[in-house]
């Protein structure tokens, strides 16, 4: 399901401005129940400032509305909404800093794992630089006696389904079969 921008706040903004039950607005923001009680109790998410949903195009008044009328109904967001948050755009995501010091590990798995990878395609599924691939690969990156190749999906860099699709990207050398997906050699 595809949730609405800053759910939080959103949340906020139900609890405050309908009749919505606790389980519709957590249903629709991506939340538990307890958490959205926890904010019409004042004791979840103090200085967040509510979002309304209607002024940006995501809800409708009757949407809302019908919803309260049926303590079983559930909120839709609006097809534009919809649309528009799954857009994927293109570009750089960002990856906490408590993670970024696992990305070397990450290379060192698939260059260890898949070696006919490009640099393009491990800078793109791990988000890094290809000088730090090139490091990694050479053994002359600044930490390379503390590096472990570790899954990058365990690790939290990519997803399997990423993974998967840039293993089936790859193109082998000649005189080697291709990778199958999901797997590891």
């Amino acid at each position: 399901m595809t949730l609405p921008l800053m759910p939080k706040a959103t949340a906020v903004w139900l609890v405050e401005n309908t009749a919505l039950s606790f389980e519709q607005i957590a249903e629709f923001c991506g939340m538990h129940p307890l958490e959205v009680q926890g904010i019409a109790d004042g004791e979840v998410s103090g200085g967040i400032r509510g979002l309304d949903p209607t002024a940006n195009g995501q809800l409708s008044l009757d949407e809302i509305r019908r919803a309260e009328k049926d303590p079983k109904a559930r909120l839709e967001l609006s097809s534009t909404a919809r649309q528009y948050i799954t857009h994927k755009t293109k570009g750089s995501r960002y990856t906490p800093v408590a993670r970024r010091q696992d990305k070397p590990d990450a290379i060192a798995w698939l260059i260890k794992h898949y070696p006919t990878m490009t640099d393009a395609q491990i800078a793109k599924l791990v988000g890094t630089t290809k000088n730090t691939i090139q490091a990694v690969r050479g053994k002359t990156h600044w930490n390379s006696s503390n590096i472990k190749p570790r899954d990058p999906v365990l690790l939290g860099l990519c997803t399997q389904t990423h993974l998967d699709a840039a293993v089936s990207s790859i193109k082998p050398e000649p005189g080697q079969p291709q990778p199958e997906e999901g797997t590891a050699a």
